[in-house]
């Protein structure tokens, strides 16, 4: 169960929302996540009031197309997972949203069970009778 932060330039709400799918396809794809695990959250920075920077680091042209894919999830997954994980989250961030994959910047944090909490204030990974309705 990722959880997983989406930030792009532009607040058009189609974009985002085509940005948010291909994301979650490649994540269910890649890695397994059932396709109900849809746990994001989408931002959409005017240019104003928010932005986002980037610059091109690697040799990477990137633009104000720039999208910033944050995903957090337990440990585990092996390199080559990972890697197709960010191979699809470009190939389908372009797909569905028109993102050229060189502005398609991802990331990945992993924890540990016990690092979550569900709702109710409990660690459902680790704590057996933890309330989850």
């Amino acid at each position: 169960m990722p959880f997983v932060r989406i930030d792009a330039l532009g607040t058009d709400a189609g974009r985002l929302d085509a940005l948010s799918r291909a994301v979650h396809d490649a994540l269910v794809e890649t890695l397994g996540v059932p396709p109900g695990d849809r746990f994001q959250v989408v931002t959409g920075h005017n240019g104003a009031s928010s932005t986002l920077r980037h610059g091109d680091y690697l040799g990477i042209p990137r633009d104000d197309g720039i999208v910033f894919v944050a995903v957090t999830m337990r440990a585990g997954r092996t390199p080559a997972r990972k890697q197709a994980m960010y191979r699809r989250i470009a190939e389908l961030c372009h797909a569905y949203a028109g993102t050229e994959p060189r502005n398609v910047f991802v990331t990945v944090t992993e924890n540990e069970p016990v690092d979550w909490s569900l709702g109710h204030g409990a660690a459902q990974y680790v704590e057996p009778s933890a309330p989850t309705a």
